[in-house]
């Protein structure tokens, strides 16, 4: 019998948001998997540093800082294969993955090249989209208004396209595309609409209205906007 493959999102960034089903699957863990970038810290490794066993095995996926896919798809074959071999064993393996493992999440990569193989189970966690709000108190959608999710990387006539069709929106991903981002938003009437957040639920926790957003933004940065009236009246 293999192993089973559990995919844990662990959420937005603070330890104390992971769902008890997390904590107790990483606690229990002899083996883990996460990703990290460039050979730099791993972002998910750290949200669950203390619940990690001591001694435990770790399968780190070590993804190039680089816009073009084949290196990082490389990557993403060694860990999936190193972790098939643990698998093979009988060893269950615990992979990290940062909010939730099927919202743009890192897990979705490992899962794709390994399902149909092995057991997996997946651990939903709490999304970016929904902690942002949360901080942020801005209720995104209510009655039967709908929620447009867009990644800044889109090209800018497909974004203003979107945008201009969507009702509440959460613009993510945003990082070097800020600048490309609120120009559209301005020039669509929206930016004063808008509220920025970065690094949502951690200590570096910043959130602004989208006009006093810094000139640079990390890529852990959200812009969320609503074009209804009031949801609560």
């Amino acid at each position: 019998m293999s192993g089973t493959l559990y995919g844990v999102g662990l959420g937005p960034g603070a330890p104390d948001l992971m769902t008890l089903r997390a904590a107790r699957l990483i606690g229990g863990a002899t083996c883990i998997a996460y990703p990290t970038l460039a050979g730099g810290q791993s972002f998910a490794r750290s949200i669950a540093a203390d619940l990690i066993p001591a001694g435990i095995r770790e399968i780190v996926m070590d993804l190039p800082m680089a816009t073009e896919r084949r290196s990082a798809q490389a990557a993403y074959d060694k860990g999936a294969a190193e972790i098939a071999a643990t698998l093979e064993t009988g060893e269950d393996v615990v992979c990290f993955c940062e909010g939730d493992p099927f919202f743009y999440g890192s897990f979705m990569y490992v899962f794709s090249r390994l399902s149909g193989r092995y057991c997996i189970e997946v651990v939903p966690g709490v999304t970016s989209v929904t902690a942002c709000a949360a901080r942020a108190g801005l209720p995104i959608t209510a009655r039967n208004e709908t929620l447009t999710i867009l990644p800044g990387p889109l090209e800018e006539d497909v974004l203003r396209k979107r945008i201009a069709a969507a009702e509440s929106i959460a613009l993510m991903k945003v990082g070097r595309h800020l600048p490309k981002i609120r120009r559209v938003l301005t020039e669509l009437g929206l930016a004063d609409r808008s509220v920025y957040v970065e690094r949502a639920t951690l200590a570096q926790e910043v959130i602004l209205p989208l006009r006093d957003a810094p000139a640079d933004a990390p890529y852990f940065s959200m812009i969320l906007l609503t074009k209804g009236t009031d949801p609560w009246l």
